[in-house]
């Protein structure tokens, strides 16, 4: 039996991922787990990311009902347009995904905070994806701008998320577990709280890691650089000169596992990829629809990886193998676009995946698909993503040659647009990487 309202379908399925990550849900359940026994006394909140002012909201919240002797402060970052009210803990509000002034003037007033804490005060950091660019403080005779060009020059380059934060770690005098150092080295016991948006899940790569043991080195952020074509004239020499003073230790590596601050310093994991993929497999299943899970690890260039899925899913439409008809592939994970400089495109790499599988997949009547970014943008227009059915097809002339041009332009929110079949969320409060989900239905 085929599904009925296939864009309803794809849409709950991806508001079902979106609520297993809710920051109001996940951390009141991670505080009650953690703190066995009400907190007293100065209790300093910081944070950065794109959950940033909803954890702070959560976190209020339960320290009203349920610490009522602890002195609760701080301060968190979070993206433009993610900000809610708070009162006791300071909501900023800065640029993502290149740091600008309000986020250099963010983390050095909570570089300043946490140079306050005194032996027995607790610190609670509320950790979140995009916690990289908003906690951006440049490590000593570095700049903003040199930071900015830096991350912009990343970004362009089509370097994997896990390698960028590398470098941002080296270049930063708080991420990388610096900010770890600097609590712990003042006698305060720290429990940060995380929403993971990296594969793996890993607390060093979450946010690049500020409360985390980190094993990479200078010698790493190099390579990275080297690796992408970056050091012939694209990345300030300021900023190679620190890598390699770096290098010949001149300047201080990031904290190591064996490091004996980590002993009082616990990262808490609470909302992941997998936890919504598997939310969304729900749903699917309560529909009727067989649910399989590629993996939250999915990453490569994003054009690339629509091929490999429109090929498993003609599969599946063709031979009813390795899955029988009706099946939702789900999967998660961060993929990549590499920008020509000549090219200014318009969209994300969600975006991107879903006009890659749209023009591959032109033989697949009965194929649908949403591919979203789960904190509400997706690159650089105001969508979460986009989504298709196999009656969208019907609503344009031409549309293989429209498509294919689009990709080529690198211009799929333009596509999209002209479709009617942009999602829109607004600011998700939260940050668990992409969805995607694509149904192979029944035949009609």
């Amino acid at each position: 039996m085929a599904i009925k309202n296939t864009p309803q379908f794809l849409r709950a399925a991806f508001d079902a991922a979106l609520k297993t990550a809710d920051p109001q849900v996940m951390l009141p359940d991670g505080l009650r787990k953690v703190f066995s026994a009400p907190l007293k006394g100065r209790c300093l909140v910081v944070g950065a990311g794109k959950a940033a002012a909803s954890m702070a909201v959560a976190l209020e919240q339960y320290a009203q009902e349920h610490w009522p002797e602890a002195k609760l402060e701080g301060m968190v970052i979070t993206r433009y347009g993610h900000g809610l009210p708070t009162k006791l803990i300071q909501v900023i509000e800065a640029g993502h995904p290149v740091p600008d002034e309000a986020g250099l003037n963010g983390a050095k007033e909570t570089l300043r905070l946490i140079r306050t804490l005194q032996p027995g005060d607790q610190l609670i950091a509320l950790i979140s994806g995009g916690g990289s660019s908003l906690l951006t403080l440049p490590a000593a005779d570095l700049s903003i701008q040199d930071l900015q060009i830096t991350t912009q020059a990343l970004l362009m380059s089509g370097a994997p998320i896990g390698q960028m934060n590398i470098v941002r770690k080296h270049l930063s005098a708080i991420l990388g577990g610096h900010m770890a150092r600097e609590a712990a080295s003042r006698g305060a016991k720290v429990d940060a709280f995380l929403i993971s948006d990296v594969t793996g899940d890993h607390p060093s790569s979450i946010a690049s890691g500020p409360c985390a043991p980190d094993e990479s080195t200078f010698a790493d952020a190099l390579q990275i650089l080297k690796d992408y074509d970056l050091l012939q004239g694209q990345i300030p020499k300021v900023v190679t000169d620190y890598l390699q003073n770096g290098l010949s230790g001149k300047n201080p590596e990031t904290p190591k596992s064996g490091d004996s601050i980590f002993k009082q310093i616990n990262n808490h994991l609470l909302a992941t990829a997998h936890s919504c993929l598997e939310a969304a497999a729900s749903y699917c299943e309560s529909q009727g629809v067989k649910a399989v899970i590629l993996g939250d690890t999915v990453m490569g260039e994003a054009k690339d990886v629509a091929l490999m899925q429109a090929a498993l899913a003609r599969e599946i439409f063709l031979h009813d193998q390795p899955f029988k008809k009706p099946v939702a592939l789900l999967s998660g994970g961060e993929c990549t676009v590499t920008i020509p400089r000549d090219v200014k495109g318009r969209g994300g790499r969600c975006s991107e995946f879903l006009l890659s599988l749209y023009v591959a997949c032109e033989d697949l009547p009965t194929l649908s698909a949403l591919a979203a970014d789960t904190d509400g943008i997706d690159g650089s227009e105001d969508n979460a993503g986009a989504w298709f059915a196999s009656e969208s097809r019907k609503l344009m002339n031409n549309d293989h040659q429209l498509a294919k041009d689009g990709l080529a332009k690198h211009d799929s929110y333009g596509f999209f647009k002209d479709l009617n079949t942009l999602v829109h969320t607004g600011p998700t409060l939260t940050n668990v990487n992409d969805f995607r989900i694509l149904l192979i239905d029944s035949e009609s």
